[in-house]
């Protein structure tokens, strides 16, 4: 029977607890966008071979242009 005394307390610093956080997370905006996350797994990022690709081709103009440079 003691044991009572010691486990409600427990119980509603929980409650209590739980209801803060609830109620934190409202506040912080943490439920505005639910479908975000679900949705970005079906979008490609963009490809990596595309930003080497630029940076090949940026290489390519910045060495025809040290060699003309020197001619």
């Amino acid at each position: 029977m003691s044991i009572i005394y010691i486990l409600i307390p427990v119980a509603v610093l929980l409650t209590a607890l739980g209801i803060y956080l609830f109620f934190w997370a409202v506040k912080a905006e943490q439920f505005d966008d639910l479908e975000k996350q679900g949705m970005s797994i079906l979008f490609d990022d963009e490809p990596v071979n595309n930003i080497s690709k630029e940076k090949q081709e940026d290489e390519v103009e910045n060495s025809t242009k040290q060699q003309e440079n020197l001619k």
